[in-house]
């Protein structure tokens, strides 16, 4: 078997390397059916390898805990697409009509699952809802069956999540007798699965970042994305892709949590973001900045982090002593920050519609070059125009005009005589 695998292998790999800047617009389509038929066979064919080696005893006796822990070692996969594949390849093999469907090209590989995984809860719902109502002539068994051939039939026009969505109601269309309590105790079962599987987990910084990931219910999830979807719009001019607003959109609910003064108190104070950063004694410079988890930021992000409220900024000099500790920002509380709100009616820039409790508050001459703390100095922005001041490449500049209110410079490509601009669309108190 192993040579006629290595040779199959071979096969695909000249495919692979052929010529297919030939191929016309055409015949494209019949091309990528082929291709991905074939992917799924080779699917199929890791499915059943993976099934029979979960079935016996070769993972202990080749000194791995399991087929996952096999894959792994054997093909240097990933843990979790490793424990995937084993868990789909036992998954498959409790159902022979779904596998060989896979085989047959009926369904490819996310399809079976998403079937095999529907049917596999059905048997159980039915014993708990069945209260005579299904006669002997028509077992548990032939409605399963009936299930996974509608499934089957429904994947030859519909991708797997919609297999999946549609394998929700599947009761409906074969037991339709008992769909309704049948529906309700499946979706009780798997809302107290995923309430156990639920989890949100912040990785170490790389590069900057730091991967966000986890599984939320189906009601958690609704919940952040109702707090979400307000700053998810796009805006016009807004660059960012849909991933970066939803991402700048969570920060922004954290923020507006943080400044509500209503989250449980840590280490007998309110939740504050900590930072600590160096002055030049002579020159007054900013330099870098740590924040509380040890991560080094720019000073070009000291100096916007010391605009936010909620904010502790510790100041040292060269040699490490504290010249200023904890100093909170003034105008953002009370009533100060409530002025500013006021009067600049949500995100002073210029066409942003964000209202006032999504905004920080902004020092127009930074507070770390002596800036007061004062009404005429401040300026209401959300967190994407707070970024782009503080960017010295944007070309962006805000000051405070002669009556007293903030007004922003464009960049020379936007405007070459840099005309100042107000914000319209909130008006002014």
């Amino acid at each position: 078997m192993v040579d006629t695998l290595e040779h199959l292998g071979q096969d695909v790999a000249k495919l692979a390397a052929s010529a297919w800047w030939s191929v016309s617009d055409s015949e494209w389509p019949a091309h990528l059916q082929a291709a991905y038929r074939l992917q799924q066979a080779a699917g199929a064919l890791m499915v059943s390898m993976v099934a029979q080696v979960s079935a016996t005893e070769v993972p202990a006796r080749l000194g791995e805990r399991d087929a996952a822990g096999l894959l792994r070692a054997v093909l240097h996969m990933d843990p979790s697409p490793a424990r995937e594949l084993a868990k789909r390849a036992v998954l498959l093999q409790r159902w022979p009509a779904v596998t060989q469907a896979l085989i047959d090209g009926q369904v490819d590989v996310r399809q079976a699952a998403v079937i095999a995984s529907t049917i596999d809860q059905i048997p159980e719902t039915l014993a708990e809802v069945d209260d005579g109502t299904l006669t002997d002539e028509r077992s548990h068994a032939e409605i399963v069956r009936a299930a996974q051939d509608r499934l089957i039939t429904l994947a030859a026009d519909f991708p797997a999540f919609q297999v999946r969505r549609l394998g929700q109601r599947i009761l409906d269309h074969v037991a339709p007798e008992i769909a309704e309590r049948a529906n309700e105790v499946a979706l009780q079962r798997q809302e107290e699965r995923a309430r156990a599987r639920r989890g949100f987990t912040l990785g170490l910084p790389c590069e900057g970042l730091v991967r966000v990931s986890g599984a939320l219910t189906v009601e958690d999830a609704a919940v952040i994305d109702a707090a979400m979807e307000p700053l998810c719009k796009p805006q016009s001019g807004d660059q960012r892709s849909a991933p970066q607003r939803r991402a700048d959109a969570l920060v922004d609910v954290g923020r507006l949590s943080l400044r509500t003064g209503q989250l449980p108190r840590n280490g007998g104070e309110l939740p504050q973001l900590a930072l600590t950063a160096t002055v030049d004694a002579a020159t007054g410079k900013i330099g870098i900045g740590t924040l509380e988890n040890g991560e080094r930021v720019s000073a070009q992000t000291v100096r916007r982090l010391a605009c936010d409220a909620q904010v502790v900024s510790f100041l040292l000099n060269g040699v490490g002593q504290i010249l200023y500790a904890g100093r909170k920002r003034r105008k953002a509380t009370g009533p100060l920050r409530r002025a500013v709100l006021a009067r600049d009616g949500g995100c002073a820039f210029p066409d942003c519609d964000r209202s006032a409790r999504w905004c920080h508050v902004h020092h127009i001459i930074s507070w770390c070059d002596g800036g007061g703390t004062d009404l005429p100095n401040l300026v209401a922005l959300c967190s994407r125009h707070h970024d782009l001041i503080h960017e010295p490449d944007s070309g962006w500049q805000v000051r405070t005009g002669a009556d007293r209110l903030p007004e922003f410079l464009p960049p020379p490509w936007i405007d070459r005589e840099r005309r100042p601009r107000r914000n319209v669309f909130h008006p002014r108190k």
